[in-house]
């Protein structure tokens, strides 16, 4: 036997994850919902401060807490940080959720993720957390999980319906966006492996696609961490501000969502928005950006066979011939979860079982949302935005994405308008 252990992916682990609470909630297992709605001082100690609410959020905090333990140990990572530092999140979580809770604060649409987010921030920019409190933190997983429990809200004629628009959306979008953002790279001589992370980053998914394309490259952890930062930090403005636009310029919620979903990098930030503007924006934004992740896999595969053959490479960084296996390795495997459930949900389970648990997913995929928000906060500092050797992916990557934001808005109106 090999002595190699084996890992699961992360994407593995989270459709692990998400159906595992999907199936607790079917044989059963309802958390009960908490409440975080209040008016006043003593409709606060009264209704959201309740032993029985308290109750509820602590029923809540029990599967949470053991379906990140579970996720640690299969993703072999420390369990001992995580035992210490996820009870902080969710607190921290639940302070977003109670603030958000106030009618006050809801009149002005403001969602519990950007209370976390914002205290997040508030501590990682004020206060020098350590490193393996950090290292602690699993903001993607959180995401996905969250993800794939929408997967039970999302009807499958809704994806056939937006996914195919989406999907045109999304080829017209990352192809152009991205050979838009490799341009200017190129105009401000950024080297050539900052431009092919930048650029993927701006015009595919963010995040993901910046780990995928820098995988495809074996590119420089330093440089993937900065343009990392260049997308959280920068989906933190779009997620608050687009919405509020949306509505300003009197677009319906499909084609908010379809704008939202292909112009803001981040997964969870897209979903945060969608979330401020409705339901069904919230679906078709969720949608749009999974017709985009699915380009994930495929745009790995030709930057890795751009990589591998430029002649600006030199020979001894030359890789092996990619093969289309490589698309099957960067596919993004969360979105089968996804669909996997929204197959499930759409024929398999009936809606009186579904009515019955379905309150109590939705509150779970919010919370999932809320702590991956809590995280984002935590390990975002504005500092490293503005070291001097740094100015210019900045200014590449602002003005991709303005372009991004305007070709996106045009493609979103006419397919969805």
């Amino acid at each position: 036997m090999s002595g190699k252990s084996f890992v699961l992916s992360e994407d593995w682990v989270v459709v692990i994850l998400g159906l595992g609470i999907i199936a607790l909630a079917l044989f059963g297992v309802i958390v009960p919902v908490p409440k975080f709605g209040w008016s006043n001082g003593s409709e606060l100690s009264e209704k959201v401060l309740s032993m029985q609410n308290l109750g509820a959020m602590g029923l809540q905090f029990l599967l949470v807490y053991g379906t990140a333990i579970v996720g640690a140990v299969l993703l072999k990572k420390s369990v001992k940080a995580l035992l210490i530092v996820f009870p902080i999140i969710y607190a921290l979580t639940v302070l977003a959720l109670i603030l958000a809770g106030n009618v006050g604060v809801k009149s002005f649409n403001l969602e519990a993720v950007i209370f976390s987010l914002a205290i997040g921030l508030i501590i990682s920019n004020f206060f020098k957390l350590p490193s393996w409190f950090k290292e602690a933190l699993s903001t993607e997983l959180y995401v996905k999980v969250g993800l794939v429990l929408l997967g039970t809200t999302v009807i499958f004629g809704d994806i056939l319906k937006a996914g195919s628009l989406g999907l045109v959306q999304a080829l017209v979008v990352v192809v152009s966006v991205w050979y838009f953002a490799f341009w200017i790279c190129k105009k401000l001589k950024i080297d050539k492996e900052m431009s092919l992370m930048l650029s993927s980053a701006v015009s595919i998914c963010g995040v993901s696609a910046a780990i995928a394309t820098s995988g495809a490259i074996q590119g420089d952890n330093k440089k993937l961490s900065y343009v990392i930062s260049l997308v959280l930090i920068t989906a933190v403005p779009m997620m608050i501000f687009m919405p509020y636009m949306a509505e300003w310029m009197g677009l319906s919620q499909e084609v908010t969502g379809a704008w939202l979903g292909g112009s803001i990098d981040t997964t969870g930030a897209v979903a945060a928005s969608g979330t401020l503007v409705g339901e069904e924006a919230l679906k078709i934004s969720t949608i749009v950006k999974f017709s985009q992740n699915v380009l994930l896999g495929i745009a790995a595969f030709f930057i890795s066979i751009y990589w591998t053959y430029s002649k600006s490479v030199d020979e001894e960084t030359k890789r092996d011939k990619p093969t289309f296996k490589l698309i099957w390795e960067r596919f993004p495997k969360f979105v089968v979860g996804f669909v996997f459930v929204s197959l499930l949900f759409s024929f398999v389970i009936s809606p009186e079982v579904n009515a019955g648990i379905k309150d109590s997913l939705k509150s779970l995929q919010g919370l999932w949302f809320a702590l991956a928000f809590t995280s984002i906060g935590l390990e975002t500092n504005f500092k490293d935005l503005f070291v001097q050797e740094n100015k210019k992916p900045l200014y590449a990557f602002l003005i991709a994405q303005t372009f991004n934001i305007v070709v996106t808005l045009i493609l979103a109106y006419t397919l969805f308008g």
